[in-house]
C-alpha cells in the first residue's frame, strides 16, 4: 500500500506538475489561435476566389451579351434590308394633302421675362436704418420691373412680327397647293417632276441613311416619267455576320459575313429598291399621269480602276402601269420579278461596279431635266422641313458622326440626334433645327441647354437658317452649345458636298430693308487703334458696347467675338499690333449721334480657362494709337480681383462740342460677360 508524500519534495513536484498542466494549456490556446486563424484566412481566401471568380464571370457575362447585342443589331439591319419591299408596302401612300402645312407657330415663351420682380418687404427691413434701405431696394425693384416690362414688350412685338410672318408663310404655302393639284391635272411637266420627286423624298419605307436623290423628266405625250435615282452602296450590307468576345485575349472578334451571302443580299437590295421606287410612284399618281416609269438606278463610290468618284448605273427597268398592277410585290422575289416578269436589267456584281446599259434616260425626253437633291441648290428657307432636318442629319453623317432624326411627335424637343465615337472628345448630341427667317431668340438657345441636361448628353447644337444675336452667343459661352448661322450652315454643307442656299439664288438670309446707314469707318481717314495690354496668361475676351447712356444701341452694335462689326463699321475688331494682346478698331466721328459712349469690356474665356478669374489680371491699359500704329496715348485700367470673371475696363464718353473723354471703369462681375451684358440690356436670361 502506497503513501502520499507530505514533505518539500512531494510539494515541489505537485508545483512542477501544476506548471507543466499551465504551460500545456497555454500551448493549446496558442495553437487553437493559430488553427483559428488559418481557418478565417482559408475562408477569407476562399471567399476572394469566390468574388474574383463571380466577378470575372459577371464580366465575361457582361461582355458576351454587349457582342450578343451587336450580333442582333447586325441581325435587325439584315432583316430590314431583307423586308425592305414588303414594308414599303405598307406605307402610307403620299398625296398632294401631304405638303399641307399646319397653321401653327411656336408659342410666345418669355422665359425668365415673364416673372416679375420680386418687390422688397417693409416688414424685413425693422432694424435702425432700415427706411432707408427699404426705399433704396424698392426703387431699384420698381426700375428693373419697368426695365423688365420694357424687354417683355419689345421682345412681344418681336415675336408678333415674327408669328405673322411665319402664318402668312405657311398660309402661302396651303394656299399654293390648289395651283399644284391644277398643274398636275393639267399634266405640266414641271410640277409633275416636283411633285413625283417629293413623292421619293417624303416616303418613309426608305432606311436611314438610303441616298435620295433624283434627275428626272416627264414625257407628257406618251404619260412616261423617267428618272436616274441613287440606290445604296455595297456597304450598306453588313460586312460582319456578328460578334463573338474572345476571353483568352479580352477582346470583340467580328465574325465575317460570307462573301457569297453578302452579295447574294446585296443585289437584292437594289432590286427591291427599284420596285419599291416604282411602286412609290404608281401609288401616289393621284391625276392618272404615269402610264410608264422608267427607272435607272445609280450607285455612287471611287471606280478601282481610275481611282475617281463617279456614278455607275447597276439597274435600269420600264414599267407600265398594266403590267405592275398584276403584280404582289409581297410575295415576289426581287431579283426574278425585276429580272424576269419586267424583264429589267440588274448588274451581275453591283458590288464591283459592273454597269448595265441605262433603257431610257431622263435627257432623251423632250422636257427638262429637273435635278432635285443634287445639281440645282435647294432653297433651306423653302425646304419642306423634314427634309431640312434629314439634310442636317446628312451633314453630320459626311462629317464623320452617326446621326439619324427623331420622331415628329415626343421627340423632347431634339430633332436630330447625333453620336461621335470619339473616346476622348465625343458623346451624345442633340440637335434642334430652327427654319426661321428672323433672328433665333434667346429663349430657343436657352430651351436648347434644358434640352441638353435633361437629355443627359454631351453637348446641343441648334442650326437655323437665320441668325443668332449677341444675347444667344453670349448665353452658349462657356457650355456645350453650338449655334450654326444660316451662313454658316451653308458653307459646311458645301464643304462636305452637299447643296444648300438661302432664298433666291443667294447664299446669304436676306435682310430686312432698313435705314441707310453711313460708309463704314474703315473707308474714312478718321479713326484709331485701342490696343489692350495686360500681364497674366489668363485668356479673355475683349468686347465693346455701342451705347446710349447705359443700354446698349442694339444687339448688332455689341462687337464680340461673334460679331466683328458694328452695321456702319464704325467699331471693328482687328488684329492687334505688335505688342498688344487685342485690338478694337474704332472711327468716333462715324459712330452713330444717339451713341454718347463707347463702353470697353473683358472677359475670361470660359473655353479656354474654365475655372481662371481676374486676380492675374494686372497692368492692364488701353493703347491709344494712330492710323499708322503709333501709340498716341496710354490709358491705364483697374486691375482683377479674384472671383470676378468679367470687368468693365472703361468708357469714351461724347462732351458737349463732340469731344471725347476716357472714364475709367473698374465693375466687375462673378457672373462673366452674360453678367455684364445683362447690365446693359443685352437680352441674355
Amino acid at each position: 500500500m502506497g503513501r502520499r508524500s507530505g514533505g518539500l519534495i512531494g510539494i515541489w513536484a505537485e508545483q512542477q506538475r501544476v506548471a507543466q498542466r499551465q504551460r500545456e494549456g497555454q500551448q493549446q490556446a496558442v495553437l487553437r489561435q493559430q488553427r483559428d486563424a488559418e481557418g478565417a484566412q482559408r475562408a477569407y481566401e476562399r471567399d476572394v476566389a469566390r468574388m474574383q471568380k463571380e466577378q470575372k464571370a459577371a464580366y465575361r457575362r457582361h461582355r458576351d451579351d454587349d457582342a450578343l447585342r451587336r450580333t442582333h443589331e447586325l441581325d435587325a439591319r439584315v432583316a430590314v434590308l431583307e423586308g425592305l419591299l414588303v414594308s414599303g408596302c405598307r406605307a402610307p401612300a403620299f398625296g398632294v394633302d401631304a405638303l399641307r402645312q399646319a397653321e401653327e407657330v411656336e408659342p410666345f415663351a418669355p422665359g425668365p421675362l415673364g416673372v416679375p420682380v420680386v418687390m422688397p418687404d417693409e416688414r424685413h427691413y425693422q432694424e435702425r436704418g432700415g427706411r432707408a434701405r427699404f426705399e433704396r431696394d424698392w426703387y431699384a425693384a420698381q426700375a428693373a420691373e419697368a426695365r423688365r416690362l420694357e424687354q417683355l414688350a419689345a421682345y412681344r412685338r418681336e415675336y408678333d412680327v415674327w408669328a405673322a410672318g411665319r402664318l402668312a408663310e405657311i398660309r402661302r404655302h396651303n394656299d399654293g397647293l390648289a395651283g399644284t393639284a391644277d398643274a398636275l391635272r393639267a399634266g405640266e411637266p414641271d410640277t409633275v417632276v416636283e411633285y413625283f420627286s417629293a413623292v421619293l423624298f417624303a416616303s418613309t419605307a426608305w432606311p436611314e441613311g438610303f441616298p435620295r436623290e433624283v434627275a428626272a423628266a416627264y414625257d407628257r405625250a406618251g404619260r412616261t416619267f423617267v428618272l436616274d435615282w441613287d440606290l445604296p452602296g455595297y456597304e450598306v450590307v453588313p460586312a460582319a455576320r456578328g460578334v463573338k468576345y474572345l476571353p483568352s485575349t479580352d477582346q470583340d472578334k467580328e465574325v465575317p459575313r460570307p462573301v457569297t451571302q453578302r452579295r447574294v443580299l446585296y443585289r437584292d437590295v437594289l432590286a427591291q429598291s427599284v420596285l419599291l421606287a416604282v411602286r412609290e410612284l404608281f401609288v401616289a399618281d393621284r391625276f392618272g399621269l404615269l402610264d410608264e416609269v422608267v427607272l435607272n438606278g445609280y450607285v455612287g463610290g471611287v471606280d478601282p480602276a481610275t481611282g475617281l468618284a463617279g456614278r455607275v448605273c447597276v439597274a435600269s427597268v420600264a414599267v407600265g402601269r398594266r403590267d405592275f398592277e398584276r403584280l404582289n410585290l409581297q410575295l415576289v422575289g426581287a431579283v426574278e420579278c425585276l429580272t424576269g416578269a419586267l424583264a429589267g436589267r440588274l448588274s451581275a456584281k453591283p458590288e464591283e461596279r459592273v454597269a448595265v446599259a441605262p433603257l431610257r434616260t431622263p435627257d432623251q425626253v423632250g422636257s427638262e431635266v429637273v435635278v432635285q437633291g443634287d445639281g440645282e441648290e435647294p432653297d433651306l428657307l423653302a425646304m419642306d422641313p423634314i427634309a431640312f432636318e434629314g439634310l442636317v442629319a446628312e451633314l453630320f453623317r459626311a462629317r464623320g458622326l452617326q446621326a439619324v432624326t427623331t420622331r415628329r411627335s415626343n421627340d423632347g424637343g431634339v430633332d436630330v440626334e447625333a453620336l461621335d465615337s470619339d473616346p476622348i472628345s465625343g458623346g451624345s448630341i442633340v440637335v434642334q433645327v430652327k427654319r426661321y427667317r428672323n433672328t433665333v431668340p434667346p429663349t430657343a438657345v436657352r430651351d436648347l441647354y434644358g434640352t441638353v441636361q435633361d437629355a443627359g448628353a454631351n453637348k446641343g447644337v441648334l442650326v437655323t437658317t437665320s441668325k443668332f444675336g449677341p444675347g444667344s452667343y453670349t448665353f452658349a459661352n462657356g457650355k456645350p452649345l453650338t449655334l450654326i448661322s444660316g451662313t454658316e450652315l451653308v458653307d459646311l454643307l458645301h464643304q462636305h458636298g452637299l447643296r444648300g442656299r438661302l432664298g433666291p439664288g443667294t447664299g446669304t438670309v436676306p435682310v430686312p430693308a432698313e435705314a441707310p446707314v453711313a460708309a463704314p469707318a474703315e473707308a474714312a481717314d478718321d479713326f484709331n487703334l485701342l490696343g489692350m495690354v495686360w500681364s497674366g496668361s489668363v485668356a479673355l475676351d475683349v468686347c465693346a458696347l455701342v451705347c446710349s447712356g447705359n443700354q446698349v444701341l442694339g444687339d448688332e452694335w455689341f462687337v464680340f467675338f461673334n460679331n466683328h462689326s458694328t452695321p456702319d463699321g464704325s467699331v471693328v475688331m482687328v488684329a492687334a499690333a505688335p505688342g498688344d494682346r487685342a485690338a478694337v478698331r474704332v472711327g468716333f466721328d462715324a459712330l452713330p449721334a444717339r451713341a454718347d459712349r463707347l463702353v470697353l469690356v473683358a472677359a475670361v474665356d470660359p473655353e479656354v480657362n474654365p475655372d481662371a478669374d481676374l486676380g492675374g489680371f494686372t497692368d492692364a491699359g488701353i493703347r491709344l494709337r494712330d492710323d499708322a500704329g503709333g501709340e498716341l496715348d496710354r490709358l491705364e485700367v483697374s486691375d482683377g480681383r479674384p472671383g470676378e470673371t468679367a470687368l468693365v475696363l472703361g468708357s469714351f464718353r461724347r462732351r458737349a462740342g463732340g469731344n471725347w473723354d476716357f472714364v475709367l471703369g473698374g465693375k466687375g462681375y462673378q457672373g462673366g460677360l452674360e453678367e455684364l451684358v445683362g447690365d446693359f440690356g443685352i437680352q441674355v436670361e
